[in-house]
């Protein structure tokens, strides 16, 4: 699995860093997110698709 994020979609809100910090981060240029593991295993997978389910302005998705 992968995660792809679209900075052009994303707001800021940074409920992907509340939901797993070790995955992801924000830009401190503009609150964008960064993410910091793209291809999470084990335990980690589950907070990545939460992240995704979280994000109010989709800008996360997941590639099987």
């Amino acid at each position: 699995m992968k995660i792809i994020a679209d900075t052009g979609k994303c707001v800021g809100a940074g409920q992907c860093v509340l939901t797993e910090p070790s995955l992801f981060d924000q830009s401190e240029e503009d609150g964008t997110v960064i993410v910091l593991d793209d291809q999470p295993q084990g335990e980690l997978v589950e907070k990545a698709r939460e992240a995704v389910h979280v994000c109010p302005s989709q800008a996360l998705s997941l590639q099987e």
